[in-house]
């Protein structure tokens, strides 16, 4: 690991808090459809290499647009985050993911995937902002599975509700009644 003396103790909290919150922004942009928290954790001019697209962030967009279009069901839960702060305005992360993903592809057909993998990422620190310049997903574990003829029920009944996108989905209604 690098040296972090280029960040007092508090401020490298700090800072790992920050960038927690962005990858955690980052799961939530995609699992629920939220274009505004996906595109807030990265900068605009980033640059990303997640499986089918590597290049530009926005060709990221364009391929996670098309896919929440064809209505695709996306669970993502991150962990295992290493941190090591090569400046005070610069950061390499190791994040794990576990990631489970329903949908039509672009040939219509619905499938069923549970991954897992890492982000290895460059964040970097402008105006007090942590957010994702340069990205490469690595899969470590990919599965592909059946996709279940009833899936929103089970040997229980029907679990409701069953999570949705922005800003349809419960978690945009925390603390609004009635709603």
């Amino acid at each position: 690991m690098t040296e972090t003396h280029h960040l007092d103790p508090i401020a490298q909290l700090v800072a790992r808090e920050a960038i927690r919150d962005c990858l955690y922004r980052y799961a939530r942009g995609i699992d629920r459809a939220d274009e505004a928290a996906l595109m807030s954790s990265y900068w605009p001019e980033a640059h990303d290499s997640h499986g089918a697209t590597s290049g530009p962030i926005v060709d990221f967009y364009d391929r996670v647009r098309a896919a929440w279009a064809r209505g695709a069901r996306n669970v993502h839960q991150i962990s295992n985050i290493l941190i090591d702060f090569r400046s005070g305005t610069e950061a390499a992360a190791e994040s794990y993911f576990h990631a489970l993903q329903r949908g039509a592809g672009p040939d219509g057909v619905v499938r069923q995937v549970q991954m897992a993998g890492r982000y290895c990422d460059l964040f970097e620190c402008r105006g007090g902002e942590w957010r994702v310049i340069d990205r490469t997903v690595v899969y470590d574990w990919v599965d592909h599975q059946p996709v279940p003829q009833d899936s929103e029920a089970d040997r229980f009944g029907p679990r409701t509700p069953i999570g949705g996108s922005f800003p349809d989905d419960p978690v945009y209604r925390i603390g609004r009644h009635g709603g």
